[in-house]
C-alpha cells in the first residue's frame, strides 16, 4: 500500500504526435506539491476535482510573467505599451473565434470574468415579447438557470433519463406543445453532475427548426471536446456559446461569450460604465458599438492572454489525445467503481462509454455520507474530490429520487442553518494529466475506507455540512500565506 506509482506511457494513449503522458504532465504547474496526510506524512497531491476548475499549464504562467512586462490599458492610450496592449487584446480576440469556429464577420467575442457572468449578460440581451419564453434543462448548473428564471419567463424540459440518455423527442414535443413561443433554448455543453454530453447538432437542427435560438454553455465541454458554433445560416449552428478560462488550465479569472453580433448593438449594455460609450452629456448618452459596450471597465488583458495560450497548448496536444485519455480515465474509473458491491454511481456507468460522455463520475457510498466519504479521501489520502450538489440541485434531486416530502424536510434544513444531513453525491471528476495510476490509488483509498472505516475521529460543521479530523486542523500558513 500507499506505494509510489509509475506512469506508463501506453500507445493507446498517443496521438498522432506521440505525445506520452508524462509529456502532458510536465506542462501542469503543482502536480510535485506534497500534501499532508492524517498521521503519516504527505504525498503527493491528486486532483479529481477538475470539473470545479483546472489547475495551470506552465507555459500560462510564463507567458503572463514575461507580457506583464508590456501590460498596460488597452483602448485609447497613445503610449506604445498601451498600443501593443490593444493590439494584444483584439488579436486574443479573433483567435478565441478561430478556435470556436465562429465567423467573425456576423459574431462578435466578448471577454467577461466567467461563464456566469456571461449568461447574464446574454440573458440581459434577450428581448422577449409577451408570448415568449426561454426554455432551460433540468441537468443545468445554476448558472445557467437561475439568470433566465430571475429576468425572463422560463419553462424547463427534461430531456434525459437516470442514466444521461438524450432524448430528442421530449425536446421537439417541448418545443410542440408549449402553450408560448420558446424564444431561446439555454442547455449544458456537458453536465457537471453527471458528465452526459447532448448531441449539440441534433439539438440544434430541432430548436431552430422551431425558429428558437441556442445558448450552449460550454464551461464543462470547452476543454475536453472541440466546438464548432458554425455560421448563422447553418441549421447546426450554435448560437451563443459561453466559457471560462479557469476550466482550461489559465485559472486567471476570464469568461467569454459568443454570439450574434446583432444581438450586442441594440438596446443597453448589461452593465455600464467607462468604456462603454461613445458620448456622455448630462442629458444624453451614446453607447458604443460591439463587443466594447458590453467589456465595461479596465479589461482582464492578463486573463486574455493566458486564455490564449492555453488554447495553443490545448491545439499543440490535439485533440485526439485530449478526447481518447478523457474516455480512457472514465472508462477505467467506471469499471473499478462497478467492482465495489456499496457503489452507486449516477447517470451513464455504462464503461464502455458508448454514449459520449465527459470525464465526470457521480458516486455514492453505502453506510457514509457524501460529506464525510470527501474528508475522509481529502484528510488521509491526498486526493481532492467534490461533493453536494455541485450548483445543480434540481439534477441532483432527480438522480437521487427524492420525493417532495424529503426536498420540503431538507430546504427547511437548510433554511434553519442546518446542512449536516443534506443529500448529495461525490463527484471524481478529470483533466488531461489526470493518470490511470492515480485511478488505481484512488481506488484502493475507496475500498480501504468502505472496509476499514476512517483513521480517525471526525466531526461536521452542521453550517456548512462539511467534516474535519478532531483537534487536527492543517496549519495552512505553514505551506502559504499573504
Amino acid at each position: 500500500m500507499y506505494k509510489k506509482a509509475v506512469l506508463k506511457d501506453r500507445p493507446s494513449l498517443l496521438n498522432a504526435h506521440r505525445i506520452p503522458i508524462n509529456q502532458i504532465r510536465s506542462q501542469i504547474t503543482g502536480l510535485e506539491k506534497q500534501v499532508p496526510l492524517i498521521n503519516r506524512g504527505s504525498r503527493p497531491y491528486i486532483n479529481f476535482d477538475n470539473a470545479a476548475t483546472t489547475p495551470s499549464f506552465k507555459s500560462v504562467i510564463e507567458k503572463v510573467a514575461k507580457f506583464s512586462e508590456w501590460y498596460a490599458s488597452v483602448h485609447r492610450g497613445t503610449g506604445f505599451k498601451s498600443q501593443l496592449s490593444t493590439h494584444i487584446y483584439e488579436n486574443c480576440r479573433k483567435k478565441i473565434m478561430q478556435f470556436v469556429g465562429a465567423d467573425t464577420k456576423d459574431h462578435v467575442a466578448i471577454f467577461t470574468s466567467n461563464t456566469t457572468c456571461a449568461i447574464n449578460n446574454v440573458c440581459q440581451h434577450i428581448e422577449l415579447k409577451d408570448n415568449e419564453v426561454i426554455l432551460v434543462t433540468i441537468v443545468e448548473h445554476h448558472s445557467n438557470m437561475l439568470p433566465w428564471r430571475v429576468n425572463c419567463p422560463v419553462e424547463y424540459v427534461d430531456m434525459f433519463d437516470s442514466e444521461g440518455n438524450f432524448s430528442s423527442k421530449k425536446l421537439e414535443e417541448k418545443l410542440r406543445t408549449s402553450q408560448k413561443k420558446v424564444r431561446l433554448v439555454a442547455i449544458t455543453g456537458a453536465s457537471n453532475v453527471t458528465g452526459c454530453i447532448p448531441p449539440i447538432k441534433e439539438v440544434s437542427r430541432v430548436v431552430h427548426n422551431y425558429g428558437a435560438e441556442l445558448l450552449v454553455d460550454a464551461a464543462q465541454l470547452i476543454a475536453c471536446r472541440p466546438v464548432e458554433m458554425l455560421s448563422l445560416d447553418s441549421p447546426e449552428r450554435i448560437d451563443y456559446l459561453v466559457f471560462s478560462a479557469h476550466k482550461m488550465y489559465a485559472p486567471f479569472g476570464v469568461g467569454v461569450i459568443v454570439g450574434p453580433r446583432k444581438t450586442f448593438i441594440s438596446g443597453r449594455p448589461y452593465m455600464v460604465g467607462g468604456g462603454t460609450v461613445d458620448l456622455v452629456t448630462l442629458d444624453d448618452i451614446e453607447w458604443t458599438d460591439a463587443p466594447e459596450r458590453d467589456e465595461p471597465g479596465t479589461p482582464n488583458l492578463i486573463g486574455v492572454v493566458a486564455l490564449i495560450e492555453a488554447i495553443d497548448v490545448l491545439r499543440k496536444i490535439g485533440w485526439d489525445f485530449i478526447v481518447e485519455h478523457n474516455r480512457f480515465l472514465t472508462k477505467k474509473l467506471l469499471e473499478e467503481l462497478r467492482k465495489l458491491p456499496k457503489i452507486t454511481i449516477y447517470g451513464k456507468c455504462d464503461p464502455d462509454c458508448s454514449v459520449d460522455r465527459a470525464g465526470v463520475v457521480t458516486f455514492n457510498a453505502q453506510g457514509i455520507s457524501h460529506a464525510l466519504l470527501a474528508a475522509i479521501l481529502g484528510y488521509e489520502w491526498g486526493i481532492g474530490v467534490r461533493n453536494g450538489c455541485f450548483c445543480a440541485q434540481p439534477y441532483v434531486i432527480k438522480l437521487l429520487g427524492l420525493d417532495q416530502a424529503a426536498v420540503r424536510n431538507y430546504a427547511e434544513q437548510i433554511r434553519e442553518g442546518d446542512w449536516s444531513t443534506v443529500p448529495g453525491m461525490v463527484r471524481a471528476s478529470f483533466g488531461i494529466y489526470n493518470t490511470e495510476e492515480e485511478i488505481d490509488y484512488f481506488i484502493e483509498a475507496l475500498t480501504s475506507i468502505l472496509n476499514n472505516g476512517t483513521q480517525v475521529s471526525y466531526t461536521v460543521n452542521p453550517q456548512t455540512g462539511e467534516y474535519s479530523p478532531e483537534g487536527k486542523t492543517p496549519d495552512f500558513n505553514q505551506y502559504f500565506s499573504v
